[in-house]
């Protein structure tokens, strides 16, 4: 019998927010994330810039958002968060991807996580490796305990861990800057992200994105792919795994949803899932996981031939030529000619003139907070 419940909507431009709707009321989001307890609404950003499939749509936001406020969560305790990386900032990345306007449409605001409080969380669960990689403790926002949380990832592949979504969402939040060190562990510390997440939130609930979805070299030199679908669980396992059946993958054969299935985080076996809405095999295609350059050069340090140098090149002063080495290659040289072209083509759909017709909004401050940037200032002038 099935454990665990997986919505399944087929959407398209004109119906998405009320695709939304239905998704979160068959999946009982009431009851996974009440709207007795604050919410943390945990963006997807994997670019500063906007590239289809790659972070929140800003349907998927209004989409859930409205459908909250509908009904009878107070905008007030609802907390929209999204964190920077050696590669992305928040504010940028919200503006690009049009977040701004519609939070404000809704009397919500953006909670840039560099800008809030962190603080070492005791954690009392067993971890399999971020106790090792963060020895000294392990600093969350605090903002983040006691309250429910919903993730708002995309249906794409990731050159570190074959797929990423709801799961993998929790990356972005829960740690800081340097979880880049995390790399070498993936998908063990996509396990202990999920225990951890287990002891802080009262609630979890995912609301995902396939209306495009991202085939190819994720999270981000990807080939955006019309799938049409939004998916909605209770189950952060579930969810992604129904997300890698609808990219041809068999989930057991991902590490990280097989190790959260069997130490009980959640459901990963096909047979235990039950999906409402639409039968998934009228939507699956078949995608292929590729690692893009940058984490070609990534993995070929911390796990390849070019290990011994490691430390040199990742832990040390010298580890600014890596962020400095994945802007250049992905904002300076993939994104004018490959990407532009896979945008091109987006534009000329259907969801590509819905994402035209809202708007980008005044530009925010500019907020500046690691090497990369000032070297894209540089650039600029």
């Amino acid at each position: 019998m099935p454990t665990a419940k997986v919505a399944l909507i087929r959407t398209s431009p004109e119906t998405v927010l009320e695709d939304y709707a239905r998704a979160m009321e068959l999946a009982r989001y009431q009851e996974a994330v009440p709207a007795s307890l604050e919410t943390i609404l945990k963006l997807n950003l994997s670019w500063t810039l906007y590239y289809p499939a790659c972070s929140t749509q800003p349907w998927q936001l209004e989409g859930v958002v409205r459908k909250m406020l509908a009904d009878g969560y107070a905008a007030e305790r609802i907390h929209p968060v999204e964190n920077k990386t050696v590669v992305t900032d928040p504010w940028e990345g919200a503006w690009n991807n049009k977040w701004l306007p519609i939070l404000g449409k809704y009397g919500l605001k953006l909670n840039a996580l560099p800008e809030m409080q962190w603080e070492v969380f005791p954690f009392r669960s067993p971890l399999l490796k971020l106790n090792d990689i963060f020895p000294e403790g392990i600093k969350i926002p605090k903002i983040f305990p006691g309250k429910n949380v919903l993730h708002l990832p995309t249906v794409k592949t990731h050159g570190h861990s074959t797929t990423t979504g709801a799961i993998k969402n929790a990356f972005g939040g829960l740690l800081m800057e340097v979880r880049h060190y995390a790399h070498e562990f993936m998908h063990e510390v996509l396990v202990d992200l999920l225990t951890l997440q287990k002891e802080l939130h009262p609630g979890m609930f995912a609301v995902m994105d396939g209306a495009v979805a991202g085939d190819g070299a994720g999270p981000r030199t990807m080939i955006p792919t019309i799938m049409n679908v939004v998916l909605a669980s209770s189950d952060m396992v579930a969810i992604d795994a129904t997300a890698a059946r609808l990219m041809g993958f068999d989930p057991m054969s991902i590490p990280y949803l097989r190790m959260c299935h069997e130490r009980g985080l959640g459901v990963a076996e096909s047979k235990d899932i039950e999906i409402l809405g639409e039968p998934l095999e009228s939507l699956a295609k078949t995608f292929t996981s590729k690692r893009s350059f940058v984490i070609w050069g990534d993995q070929m340090l911390r796990k390849g031939p070019l290990r011994p140098f490691k430390r040199l090149a990742l832990h040390s002063p010298l580890m600014v030529w890596a962020p400095f080495a994945s802007a250049v290659y992905h904002d300076y040289l993939w994104y004018p000619t490959v990407g532009r072209r896979h945008i091109r083509d987006f534009n000329r759909s259907a969801w590509g003139h819905l994402w035209q017709t809202y708007p980008t909004g005044p530009r925010p401050e500019k907020r500046h907070y690691h090497n990369v940037q000032k070297w894209q200032r540089h650039m600029a002038h």
